[in-house]
C-alpha cells in the first residue's frame, strides 16, 4: 500500500508542477477579481476535481456496502490533494477552505475508525458541497466562456489521470507479489472515477459544442469506458482516445494551433519585426535599469503595432489574440512597472514573442492558399509587439522596470489594440485570453517586480498565443486570398499613429457571452465609477497640456487614460454592447492621433468631448438606469404636465364658469377654438424644437445646454409667479381680472386670443422643460411618457371634478408643491446645462471627487449634481435665490403688508375719532349758542 500511494502522491505532484506551465486559455479578468493567476485557477479547479473524485468514490462504496480501501481513498484528497492547493483554496475563500480540510480531516480518521457510521457518510455529503461552492465561486469569478475553457482544460487533464492510473493498475496487476497486486485496484477504481468525474464536466460543456462534436466526444467517452470495463491492456488505444477527446474540445474552443511555413505579408511582417525590436529595446533598457524606456518600448510595441494585427488575427484565433493583447497591454507592462526581476520578465517577453511567432504563422497560412499572407499591416503590429516585448524584458534585465512597463504598455496599446479585432472574427476567447495577459497580467508582474525568469517565460506565452492568432489570421484570410492586393504599411502606422480603420473591422465581429444593459455586478459598478472619474480628470489633464504645447505628456495621458482606465471598463462593458465598446476604443485612438499630429487644440477639445459623452454612455450600459432616477424621471415629468396643465384648466374652467353665469355661453365655442389652437402651434412648437436639435449635428449639445438654461430662466420665472397666486384670493382675483376683460369688449376674437395664449403659454413652457427634461433622461423616456400620460389624465380629472361637481381645490397646497417642484427642476436642469458647457470647454471644470457625493449617472443627471465646483456654486446660487425669495414672499411681504394695513387702520380710526371730537364739539357749540339765544330771549 505504501508504494501505490507513494507513487500516487509523486503523480499528483509532478502534474501539479507541469500544470504550473501551462497557460490557461482563459482571461482572469473576473466580476471578482480573484487574486489568483490562469496556471492557478487550473490547479484549483483540476484538484477540487480529483477530490470531488475520490469523495464520489467512497459515497459509492458506503452506498454498496463495499468497505475494501475506503481508507486509501479518503486518505488520497486529505494527504495527497488538498495541502497542494491549501493556499489557493484560501486565497478564494478561507472559510470555505477551512471547512474542507476539517472535513477531508475527518474523513480520513472515520473511515478507518467508524467505516459504516451514519457520521462519515454525512460527512462525505458535506464535502461534496463544500466543493460545489468552490465550483460555484470559480464560476463566478470567470466570463461563462472563459470558465467553459477552464472545464475543458480539467476535464483534459482528469482524462490523463484515468490514462495513468489505468496505466498503473495493468502494471501492477500482473506483479506477482499479492499484495501489490490487490492494491492495485485502488487504481482501477482511481480511473473509473476520474472517468465518471470527466463525464460528469462534459455534460456540462456539451451545451456549448455542436451535436458532432458532442456526439464524436460521446463515442470516444463510451470507447474509453468500453476499454476500461474489459480491462483490455491496449494502453496505447486509450491514449488515442484521450488526444482525440481533447482536440475537440480545443477545436469547440478555436483553439487549435495549426503548423505553418508560409510566408507572411509583408505589411503585416514589418509591425512583427517592430515588435520584436521594441520588445529587445525594452530588454536592453531593463538590463541598464531603465524602467521608464522599457515600459515605452513596450508600450509602443502594443499600441503602435499590435493594435493593427488584433484585427486578422481575431479572424482566425480569438483566444490567442487576446492572450497576446492581455500579456503585452498588462502582464508585461505591470512586471515592469514593479521591477519584477530580470529573468522573470525576459522569460515572460519570450513567451509573448513565441505567441507572436504562432500568431505570425496562422496569418500567413491564412493568406498563402490563395499566395497572400497575413495583410500586411497587421503583420506589422506582430512585428512592434514582438519588439516591444524583447525591449521589455531588455529593460527588466537592466533592472528599469518602469521602462519595461511602457514597452509592455505600448506593445498592447499601440498594436495589439488592433488585432483585436479581427482576431475577435475568429477566436474571440484566445483574444481576451491575449488582451487579459498583456494588459493585466504582465503588467502586474513588472509592477510588482515578479523574478526574471517568471516574466520571461509569461511573455514566452504570450508570444506563442500571438502566433497563434497570427496563424489564425492567415488561415482565415485564405479564404478571400482570391481579391489580392492588400494594403503597404499604413502612412498611419507610419506617423506612430493608429490606424483606425484596422480597429473598425471590428465592428459586429463579437462572438463572447452578451448581457443586458446593466447586467454586472456592483464591483463592476463602483470600479466603472471610479475609473471614468479617473479618466476625466486625465482628459482635462490632456487639454491642459496641449493648451501648453506639451504633447509628449499629453499623449502619455491620453495613453494612461485609455490603457490603464477604460480597459478596465470594457471588461464589464465589452458583453453588453461590443460595438460601442469597439467604437469608444477608436475614438481613444483618434485622440491619440490628434495629439501626434499636433491638430488644433480646438479638435483635441472636441474629440475629447466626444470622449467624455462616451463615458456617460459606457456608465449607462454598465450601471443600468437602476430605481432611483426612473422614479425622479417620472414625478419630474408628471410635475411638468401637471403643472402646467392645472394651470391651463384652472383659467379655461373659471372662464366657461363665468359665461355660464352670467348667461354669456355664445362665446364659450370661440374659447374651444382658441384652445384647439393652441394645442395645434404646441404640436408644432414641438416639432420645430425637435427638428432644430436634430440638425444642429455636432452644435446638438450646445442646443441642448442653452435649452436647458431657458428652461431654468422660464422655472424660476413660473415659480415666482405661481408663488404670488399661491393665496386662494389672489388667484380668484386673477381670473376674474381677465375674464372680466374679455367680456367688457364684448368681441368673440378676445375670448378665442385669451383660451389661446392661456393654452399656448403652457404649451410652449412644456414643450421647452420636456425638451430639457429628455434630454438628460437617457433610457428613461418610457418613465418620462409614462408620468406624462397619467399627469394628463389626471388634469381631465381635475377639470371634471371642477365642472361637474363644484368641488373647489386646495390651490394653496396644489401650487405649493409644484412651485417646490419646478425649484428642483431647475436646480437640475442648471446643473446639467453648466456640466454642459464645461464639456463644451465653454467653463472651467474643477473636480471635486471625494468631496461631493458622486451619484451614477442616471442619479447625477436626473438630479443634477455632478462632482464639480462650478455646477455646484451654480445651483446653491439658486437655491439660495429660491430660499430667500420664498422667504419673503410667503413671510416677510406678508407680514409687511400686514403691518402697513394695520398702520392704515390705525390711522383711519384716529381720524373717525377725531371726526367724532370735532362733530361732538360742534354739538356743544351749538347748543350753547342756542342756550344763549334762548336766554336773551327771555
Amino acid at each position: 500500500m505504501v508504494k501505490i500511494l507513494a507513487f500516487f502522491i509523486t503523480f499528483v505532484l509532478v502534474l501539479n508542477i507541469s500544470l504550473s506551465n501551462v497557460l490557461a486559455q482563459s482571461s482572469t479578468s473576473s466580476e471578482t477579481s480573484p487574486p489568483i493567476s490562469n496556471e492557478d485557477l487550473l490547479l484549483l479547479n483540476l484538484n477540487l476535481n480529483r477530490i470531488e473524485t475520490q469523495l464520489n468514490i467512497l459515497l459509492d462504496k458506503i452506498n454498496n456496502n463495499n468497505n475494501s480501501f475506503l481508507f486509501e481513498h479518503a486518505y488520497i484528497p486529505h494527504s495527497v490533494i488538498y495541502p497542494s492547493i491549501k493556499p489557493l483554496a484560501i486565497s478564494l475563500d478561507d472559510n470555505l477552505a477551512k471547512s474542507l480540510e476539517a472535513n477531508l480531516t475527518d474523513i480520513g480518521i472515520n473511515s478507518r475508525s467508524a467505516p459504516e457510521s451514519s457520521i462519515l457518510q454525512s460527512e462525505i455529503v458535506d464535502s461534496l458541497n463544500l466543493v460545489n461552492d468552490f465550483y460555484s465561486k470559480l464560476k463566478g469569478s470567470l466570463p461563462a466562456q472563459d470558465f467553459s475553457i477552464l472545464e475543458s482544460q480539467t476535464m483534459s487533464y482528469l482524462l490523463r489521470d484515468a490514462y495513468n492510473s489505468y496505466s498503473i493498475y495493468l502494471n501492477s496487476s500482473n506483479l506477482l507479489d499479492p499484495e501489490s497486486a490487490n492494491f492495485a485496484m485502488i487504481d482501477y477504481e482511481n480511473t473509473l472515477g476520474l472517468l465518471n468525474q470527466s463525464k460528469t464536466i462534459f455534460e456540462i460543456l456539451k451545451p456549448n459544442m455542436t451535436s458532432a462534436k458532442s456526439d464524436e466526444v460521446d463515442y470516444f467517452i463510451s470507447s474509453i469506458n468500453n476499454l476500461v470495463a474489459s480491462k483490455s491492456g491496449d494502453v496505447s488505444e486509450f491514449l488515442r482516445l484521450v488526444t482525440a477527446i481533447e482536440n475537440d474540445l480545443n477545436e469547440s474552443n478555436n483553439i487549435r494551433i495549426q503548423d505553418t511555413s508560409k510566408s507572411l505579408d509583408s505589411s503585416l511582417q514589418a509591425y512583427y519585426d517592430n515588435i520584436d525590436t521594441l520588445l529587445n529595446n525594452a530588454l536592453s533598457s531593463l538590463q541598464n535599469g531603465d524602467y521608464v524606456a522599457a515600459d515605452k518600448n513596450v508600450s509602443s510595441a502594443y499600441l503602435d503595432n499590435f493594435e493593427y494585427l488584433e484585427a486578422p488575427i481575431e479572424k482566425v484565433n480569438s483566444t490567442l489574440m487576446l492572450q497576446i493583447e492581455t500579456n503585452m497591454r498588462e502582464n508585461l507592462r505591470d512586471m515592469i512597472q514593479n521591477k519584477t526581476s530580470l529573468p522573470v520578465i525576459e522569460a515572460y517577453i519570450s513567451d509573448i514573442k513565441a505567441d507572436l511567432e504562432v500568431s505570425r504563422q496562422l496569418l500567413s497560412t491564412t493568406s498563402s492558399g490563395g499566395g497572400g499572407g497575413i495583410d500586411s499591416s497587421l503583420q506589422a503590429y506582430y512585428d512592434n509587439i514582438d519588439t516591444l516585448l524583447n525591449n521589455a524584458l531588455s529593460s527588466l534585465q537592466n533592472g528599469d522596470y518602469v521602462a519595461a512597463d511602457k514597452n509592455v504598455s505600448s506593445a498592447y496599446l499601440d498594436n495589439f489594440e488592433y488585432l483585436e479585432a479581427p482576431i475577435e472574427k475568429v477566436n474571440s476567447t484566445l483574444m481576451l485570453q491575449i488582451e487579459t495577459n498583456m494588459r493585466e497580467n504582465l503588467r502586474d508582474m513588472i509592477q510588482n517586480k515578479t523574478s526574471l525568469p517568471v516574466i520571461e517565460a509569461y511573455i514566452s506565452d504570450i508570444k506563442a498565443d500571438l502566433e497563434v492568432s497570427r496563424q489564425l489570421l492567415s488561415i482565415s484570410n485564405s479564404a478571400s486570398s482570391a481579391n489580392p492586393g492588400n494594403q503597404a504599411l499604413p502612412s498611419a502606422f507610419v506617423a506612430n499613429t493608429a490606424n483606425i480603420d484596422s480597429l473598425k473591422e471590428g465592428f459586429g465581429v463579437y462572438t463572447g457571452e452578451r448581457r443586458d444593459m446593466g447586467n454586472a455586478t456592483e464591483d463592476f459598478k463602483v470600479q466603472v465609477r471610479n475609473d471614468i472619474d479617473t479618466i476625466r480628470v486625465k482628459l482635462d489633464q490632456v487639454i491642459s497640456l496641449v493648451n501648453q504645447n506639451e504633447s509628449s505628456e499629453a499623449l502619455a495621458t491620453a495613453r494612461s487614460a485609455y490603457l490603464d482606465s477604460y480597459e478596465n471598463i470594457e471588461i464589464p462593458l465589452r458583453p453588453i454592447d461590443p460595438d460601442f465598446t469597439l467604437e469608444m476604443e477608436i475614438k481613444f485612438a483618434e485622440l491619440r492621433n490628434l495629439i501626434t499630429a499636433n491638430a488644433p487644440p480646438d479638435e483635441i477639445v472636441s474629440k475629447v468631448y466626444e470622449l467624455k459623452n462616451g463615458l456617460d454612455e459606457s456608465e449607462r450600459f454598465v450601471q443600468g438606469i437602476g430605481v432611483v432616477a426612473p422614479a425622479i424621471a417620472f414625478s419630474s415629468s408628471f410635475s411638468i404636465i401637471f403643472r402646467e396643465g392645472l394651470e391651463s384648466a384652472l383659467i379655461i374652467g373659471a372662464i366657461l364658469t363665468y359665461l355660464e353665469a352670467s348667461r354669456n355661453e355664445k362665446f364659450k365655442k370661440h374659447v374651444y377654438i382658441g384652445i384647439i389652437l393652441a394645442i395645434g402651434l404646441t404640436a408644432i412648437t414641438w416639432m420645430v424644437a425637435e427638428f432644430i436639435i436634430d440638425i444642429s449635428g455636432a452644435q446638438r449639445e450646445l442646443i441642448e445646454a442653452i435649452a436647458g438654461i431657458s428652461a431654468v430662466a422660464v422655472l424660476f420665472w413660473v415659480s415666482f409667479w405661481v408663488l404670488n397666486k399661491i393665496e386662494t384670493k389672489k388667484w380668484i382675483e386673477f381670473v376674474k381680472a381677465k375674464v372680466w376683460q374679455a367680456t367688457a369688449t364684448g368681441s368673440f376674437m378676445v375670448f378665442v386670443l385669451l383660451a389661446f395664449f392661456t393654452v399656448y403659454r403652457e404649451g410652449f413652457e412644456t414643450v421647452l422643460f420636456y425638451q430639457a427634461l429628455f434630454s438628460f433622461a437617457k433610457y428613461m423616456e418610457l418613465y418620462v411618457l409614462a408620468g406624462m400620460v397619467i399627469g394628463l389624465a389626471i388634469i381631465i380629472a381635475v377639470v371634471f371634478i371642477i365642472r361637474k361637481l363644484g368641488k373647489k381645490l386646495p390651490l394653496r397646497v396644489l401650487f405649493g408643491l409644484t412651485m417646490g417642484v419646478g425649484a428642483f427642476m431647475s436646480i437640475t436642469f442648471l446643473g446639467n446645462a453648466l456640466r454642459e458647457f464645461q464639456e463644451l470647454g465653454w467653463i472651467p471644470t474643477t473636480h471635486l471627487l471625494g468631496i461631493i457625493p458622486r451619484f451614477d449617472i442616471n442619479v447625477a443627471t436626473m438630479t443634477g449634481i455632478h462632482p464639480t465646483l462650478e455646477t455646484v456654486i451654480g445651483q446653491l446660487i439658486l437655491l439660495s435665490i429660491y430660499v430667500v425669495g420664498s422667504l419673503y414672499i410667503l413671510f416677510i411681504q406678508p407680514r409687511r403688508q400686514q403691518k402697513i394695513a394695520s398702520m392704515r387702520k390705525s390711522v383711519a380710526k384716529k381720524e373717525m375719532e377725531k371726526e367724532k371730537r370735532e362733530t361732538s364739539t360742534a354739538i356743544t357749540d351749538n347748543a350753547r349758542k342756542n342756550l344763549d339765544r334762548d336766554l336773551e330771549d327771555v
